[in-house]
């Protein structure tokens, strides 16, 4: 993945994964859905929060709570998926896209388009169907037609259709289109003959459609959640006897289930974070209290990745507001700009067990693991990996300049230490009600909302009113994106489970020699590769459903199992020249990514001696639980 200087401001998206190349260029006719989306968002908070009142404080909770709030989130969730298609904030992977001709990969590019066309085009009547069937079942609560949640999905994908052909139509590629319409046509007729065939070879279909194409398609740069869901319509068109209309209900499930509701409010979190300097906060307080020690501005950083990650639960998030607070500073004792970059991506690897961490949340949804017990271990983890790079940094540090560096005085620290500590608050509180049991993840998430607002208003300066609704549009636009991703991975998973392919794969695994450390090895082989080219959510959801229960056949505890593969996949995110958080922090920093693939290799290698340690040594995530 490329990343240059001319893309526009804001097309990171949320863990690491690039969003589409092209310009933003909002529809005018959206606005009114970028209000409706915020607006939902909105509902579904109150309404949570309203839950937590009534049951905390009333102790009379509101039956038809949890029915509004499913209801609001899955129609922001798709409405926030259209408005990512309008914003060009779909998350896709750009590795190979820059390696091709200019016009070959401007084709390629165009043919991915008219695929998601497509795409769209054939779910949408499928959705429609989906969403008349289940107006005859009727909610407990309100007793009203489940269609008027589930007329969401068509709803979203009759938005995100119409935007994809406005945008092939307006490239104005006339043969690359007709080209590719032509083309797929004619393979389309010629899998349909051949579905006997295919049918035949059973589950050798797997690595053609759920594989190869899926790959192809992540090469020609489709987002993400699109490749699942073409590679999945193509399984069940031509490789099964399953109806497409299952599709649109695991998409439905795996987008939509309650726990999910937290995903938005922290990604929410973490722009009240940036927008009020909560964040800058903490940088300013650690600074002030380890700065004068020699590798004491690497220790700064690495506990401000630490820290700050458990508020705003976004490796972007954190890398941005980290890096300008302290880069000046380390340049000026003579770290290299590759050498603070490499610390960087590797420090925002090691938070991201630090709660609020969304990987860990949508983790705890697909595998049935404990939220709770993963914020628990989440941090013990950060703190072994923390250890290990603190450790290298130190050595590094040896001839560091440290002329002109005084200690700060008692003053100072006091000053940033009040300053801070409002802020400092937030992510043991998130912990603390989450692992306690006093209130769910979905229920924290958005008492750390209102907190944050409160004092940021009180304290840090507060949010401009203009600046609140540009934050709830960006934070529907960049949730819908990546629940869209956790819907098409729903389905993907579905389709290799129902396939007789994860008993097949447990049976290999389960008669290898060596027992659980083999299969420990494995996984953490696996999930380092898949962290490279997909990063936490969509390996996540795929993998999960399958690796667990085999997991648990060897007698390995789910928390353990979890810390292990998360912390592989946050290393593959960060390891070049494939994972894409590096580039990330390339750009963040402003560095070229060729200086920076120099310095980062010893730091990822304490990260693999941490993850060694880690999988080997299961007290570290049993511990604290």
């Amino acid at each position: 993945m490329q990343l240059t200087d001319t893309q526009p401001e804001g097309e990171l998206a949320l863990g690491g994964i690039e969003a589409m190349a092209e310009p933003k260029r909002a529809e005018p006719w959206m606005r009114p859905i970028e209000i409706a989306a915020a607006g939902l968002l909105l509902v579904m908070i109150v309404t949570v929060l309203a839950n937590v009142f009534f049951r905390y404080v009333l102790h009379k909770p509101l039956i038809w709570g949890d029915e509004v709030a499913s209801l609001s989130f899955i129609w922001m969730a798709m409405l926030g998926a259209a408005l990512a298609v309008d914003r060009h904030e779909h998350m896709r992977l750009t590795v190979f896209l820059p390696l091709l001709p200019e016009r070959t990969a401007r084709l390629a590019e165009i043919a991915g388009q008219v695929l998601v066309c497509v795409l769209l085009l054939r779910l949408l009547p499928v959705a429609v169907e989906y969403a008349y069937e289940e107006s005859f079942v009727t909610s407990p609560a309100l007793q009203i037609p489940m269609s008027w949640r589930a007329s969401a999905i068509p709803a979203g994908i009759g938005l995100m259709a119409v935007l994809m052909v406005i945008s092939v139509l307006r490239s104005r590629e006339w043969r690359a289109i007709a080209g590719t319409l032509i083309v797929t046509g004619a393979l389309v007729a010629l899998c349909w003959w051949l579905k006997p065939s295919l049918l035949s070879i059973g589950n050798w279909n797997l690595p053609i459609w759920l594989g190869l194409l899926v790959a192809a398609l992540l090469c020609i740069g489709v987002p993400i959640a699109f490749c699942f869901a073409l590679g999945t319509l193509a399984y069940l068109t031509f490789a099964s006897h399953a109806p497409v209309f299952v599709m649109l209900g695991r998409i439905d499930e795996g987008m939509s289930a309650l726990i999910l509701l937290s995903v938005p409010v922290f990604v929410l979190l973490g722009c009240i974070l940036d927008a009020t300097g909560m964040g800058k906060a903490i940088v300013n307080f650690l600074a002030s209290l380890l700065g004068h020690v020699k590798a004491g501005m690497s220790y700064v950083l690495l506990g401000s990745m630490f820290l700050v990650s458990g508020i705003s639960g976004s490796k972007v998030s954190d890398m941005a507001t980290v890096a300008p607070a302290l880069f000046p500073e380390m340049r000026r004792r003579g770290h290299s700009p590759s050498e603070m970059t490499a610390l960087l991506a590797t420090g925002a690897a090691m938070a991201d067990t630090v709660p609020p961490s969304i990987v860990l949340i949508v983790l705890g949804s697909v595998a049935g693991v404990s939220i709770a017990g993963l914020f628990t271990s989440g941090f013990a983890i950060a703190m072994v990996l923390l250890v290990m790079l603190a450790i290298l940094a130190r050595w590094k540090a040896r001839t560091e300049d440290m002329a002109g560096v005084r200690r700060a005085g008692l003053g100072v620290i006091g000053k940033t230490a009040i300053v801070a500590v409002p802020a400092l608050v937030l992510p043991f509180m998130i912990r603390s009600l989450v692992a306690g049991g006093v209130a769910t993840a979905t229920e924290v998430s958005t008492i750390a909302v209102v907190y944050a607002f409160i004092i940021g208003i009180v304290l840090y300066g507060g949010i401009p009113l203009r600046k609140m609704g540009t934050m709830l549009v960006e934070t529907a636009a960049m949730s819908g994106a990546i629940l869209l991703i956790l819907g098409a991975a729903s389905a993907m998973a579905w389709a290799l489970t129902q396939s007789g392919f994860a008993r097949d794969l447990m049976t290999i695994v389960i008669g290898l020699p060596g027992g659980w450390v083999v299969f420990m090895l494995a996984s953490i082989v696996i999930f380092l590769v898949l962290g490279c080219f997909l990063e936490g959510l969509p390996a996540i959801v795929l993998l999960a459903p399958i690796m667990f229960p085999i997991s648990r056949g060897l007698g390995i505890h789910d928390i353990h199992y979890a810390m292990v593969i998360v912390t592989a996949m946050n290393i593959g995110l960060m390891a070049p020249p494939i994972g894409i958080g590096f580039y990330i922090a390339c750009k963040i920093a402003n560095v070229p990514a060729d200086q920076v693939m120099r310095k980062i290799w010893p730091y990822l290698a304490a990260l693999l001696v941490g993850l060694l340690a880690i999988a080997a040594v299961p007290w570290f995530s049993t511990a604290l639980l």
